[in-house]
């Protein structure tokens, strides 16, 4: 199993130690530099697990007074984050742990069939190529938080263990572990996000009203020769769930 980044579990703990009571709303957090000597990392370490926490919305910034526990907010923030998909098991799960909230998921797969001209383009495929294609429903303490519909060329994945993504020995892991199995490396991925209003079918399962706020996230995964190895489209109810993405920064030097 990868080990997160250091200040992935820096954060971790802190956002242990606030849900504990350890520190309550309002109240000020120790500074970056005392929080590493503590954890007796670098004070870059530090200073990151407090920004990813601001991302999550559990702290927020003060001009020139440090981070504060903020009050809980009942739209819940989602991070997109390349360490997400770094996790062993379901970064969804993951996701969802982070938040205090048991993530599950229903999903039903098709084999042999033939991808559409969108989906071909995405996957750089032939369109009429064989794929799998899952529908997903995803929730969190049983409330519907997400859907999803994926795609994974069958050139990929046929004739392997892993050809139906809740079947098999990685059976409900996610496509970056699954792939790596059979020797896929999924080493990119690309998200576009987009505004969207929601179809009654769409409603039905998120238990909203037709036509609210969505927002549509077409994310394709890579291998380490840019060949496309999944696709997916991905809703979420903007009612509930707020999207943020986390964009590592490279320190090194030229």
């Amino acid at each position: 199993m990868p080990r997160e980044a250091p200040y992935l579990e820096v954060a971790d703990d802190l956002r242990r130690r606030i849900k504990a009571g350890e520190w309550g709303i309002g109240d000020k957090l120790p500074s970056g530099a005392v929080l590493a000597t503590e954890y007796d990392v670098g004070r870059n370490v530090t200073q990151r697990a407090l920004d990813r926490l601001v991302i999550e919305g559990l702290l927020e910034g003060r001009a020139g007074s440090g981070r504060f526990v903020r009050p809980p907010r009942e739209r819940m923030r989602m991070v997109r984050s390349r360490h997400r998909e770094q996790r062993a098991g379901s970064p969804f799960r993951a996701d969802m742990n982070e938040q205090g909230k048991a993530g599950t998921w229903e999903s039903h797969s098709q084999a042999r069939v033939p991808a559409p001209d969108d989906i071909a383009q995405r996957l750089a495929i032939q369109a009429g190529d064989l794929c799998v294609r899952t529908t997903y429903e995803f929730m969190a303490d049983g409330q519907p938080v997400q859907l999803s519909i994926s795609w994974e060329p069958m050139a990929v994945t046929d004739g392997t263990p892993i050809v139906l993504p809740e079947m098999g020995p990685l059976a409900g892991a996610g496509v970056v572990e699954r792939m790596r199995t059979i020797g896929v490396v999924v080493d990119a991925a690309v998200e576009v996000p987009r505004p969207g209003r929601a179809t009654q079918d769409e409603a039905n399962l998120l238990g909203i009203s037709v036509g609210d706020l969505l927002m549509r996230i077409e994310r394709t995964y890579y291998d380490g020769d840019g060949r496309p190895v999944e696709t997916a489209d991905i809703v979420v109810p903007d009612v509930r769930w707020e999207i943020a993405y986390e964009i590592g920064i490279d320190q090194s030097s030229e």
